[in-house]
Formats: C-alpha cells, sequence, structure tokens
C-alpha cells in the first residue's frame, strides 16, 4: 500500500502497537476493550498481542489459520484509526461486534434480537474528510451473508438493515437537552420513516475506510445479548476461511 505510516520508536503502529505478522488477515472488532478477552476465550491458542489506549489486541487461530480481535474504542475517529493500522499490519477482513440501539418501528419486535448490518447512514464527520458523502458506507456482501447463515443455523432471529453511525451518544438519549435537539430529533424521524434499523457509532468508518482500503467489512449488533453476536461473528469468520482456502 503506497501511504504513509505512523510508526513508534520500535516500528510499531503508533496506536495499536501492533507490526506486520502480529495479527491475522481477519479480525474481529468489539468497541470495548475488555471484551476483547471474552471473544479471545473463542480462540485456538490466544495471545495478548498489545494494549495502548483502547486498542487491546489478541491474536490466536481458528481452523488453523491465524485470526485477531482488536477493541476500536467508541466512535468513528479510533475505529479509522484501528482500522488503518490493522490493514497496514495486513488485516483485509474486519467484522464488528457489538450493541446497538432500536430505531424503527420494526426494530421494536421484542422477538428480534439484533441486525446484521448491510450499510450505514453517514450522520458522523470522520468519514467526510475521507471522501465526499454521496460515497456509500455499505458491508461486504460475502461477509453479510456468512454472517446471516451463521445467525440462523442457531436459531437467533437477527434482521438485515441498515443503521444510523453517529458521533453524539447523548444526542440519542437527551436530545431536548441540547441546543441543538429539535433538528436531532427531525432527523431521527427521518431515519424512522426511512425504516433504518438501529444506531450505533462506529460502522459507517469501518465501511468506508475499508472499501476505500480494498478491504472487506461486515458488522453484526445485538440488542440484547453480547454473546450470540461475539458467536455468531467467530462462526462467519470460519465460513469465510473456509471459502477463501479452497
Amino acid at each position: 500500500m503506497n501511504c504513509l505510516e505512523s510508526l513508534n520508536d520500535k516500528g510499531q503502529q503508533y496506536h495499536i502497537q501492533c507490526s506486520k505478522g502480529d495479527v491475522g488477515r481477519y479480525v474481529l472488532l468489539p468497541g470495548d476493550p475488555f471484551r476483547t478477552d471474552l471473544i479471545a476465550e473463542r480462540f485456538d491458542h490466544p495471545v495478548l498481542v498489545a494494549h495502548n489506549r483502547e486498542h487491546k489486541t489478541w491474536s490466536g487461530f481458528l481452523d488453523g489459520i491465524k485470526v485477531s480481535v482488536t477493541s476500536t474504542g467508541m466512535g468513528c475517529p479510533s475505529t479509522a484509526i484501528a482500522v488503518e493500522e490493522l490493514v497496514h499490519c495486513g488485516a483485509d477482513t474486519f467484522i464488528r461486534i457489538g450493541t446497538a440501539g432500536r430505531v424503527s418501528d420494526e426494530s421494536f419486535d421484542e422477538a428480534l434480537q439484533g441486525i446484521i448490518v448491510t450499510g450505514s447512514v453517514r450522520d458522523e464527520g470522520t468519514t467526510r474528510q475521507y471522501i465526499p458523502i454521496e460515497y456509500p458506507a455499505i458491508a461486504d456482501r460475502h461477509i453479510v451473508a456468512a454472517l446471516a447463515d451463521s445467525a440462523a443455523s442457531h436459531g437467533y432471529k437477527y434482521r438485515e438493515g441498515i443503521v444510523q453511525c453517529k458521533d453524539s451518544y447523548y444526542g440519542q438519549i437527551d436530545p431536548d437537552g441540547l441546543p441543538n435537539g429539535a433538528r436531532l430529533k427531525e432527523r431521527w424521524q427521518a431515519w424512522k420513516n426511512g425504516n433504518v434499523m438501529a444506531s450505533e457509532m462506529e460502522t459507517s468508518a469501518l465501511f468506508v475506510v475499508s472499501s476505500i482500503r480494498r478491504c472487506r467489512a461486515g458488522a453484526v449488533m445485538s440488542f440484547q445479548n453480547m454473546e450470540q453476536t461475539i458467536t455468531i461473528a467467530v462462526d462467519a469468520l470460519r465460513t469465510l476461511i473456509k471459502a477463501d482456502t479452497n
């Protein structure tokens, strides 16, 4: 890749503190550093690679292939940094694992457990510094299919759909307490009317950066149970690994 890299004095990526060879091409991306520990338990022979700031990385193996998990922290700025630096280390396939808030009427079906993300509303500022807003933030279709098949195989009720990606958590939780609250509520109603299924804070950066860097990305978001999304994502990785090695 013809791009500048931000390295520390050990030659590692400055923020995630990893180098080429430290991570696999397949990386799971939770937001919370503590969730990386839970995910790494699903790997064979997990090893803690690095923990700097909000970015904690483990590497291990699935079906004999090296895989990793790195926490992104909250929001698009830190997510973009993590993905950029993981790409520099050799990763090219990413699945975000997270939680989300319900938006559309359909998403409030109590039986619905989460969303497999097909695309993201770029309602944040990070990706606007990458490329004009008309550029879509979409998931890789093969990862979407692998996630959907995985969820179905476990009997989980996850829908494929669009999410809104925002910068302000409290803009959703307490819009009336903000000077810009009326505009936020108007836009929220538009997302609801447009059948946006959920709201979260990282996917548009993941999708846009991955697309620009010619990588694959997807995301599975839970309304109820984080363990479900880990199971879905790990099994989806197995599917992708099998397809890539055949």
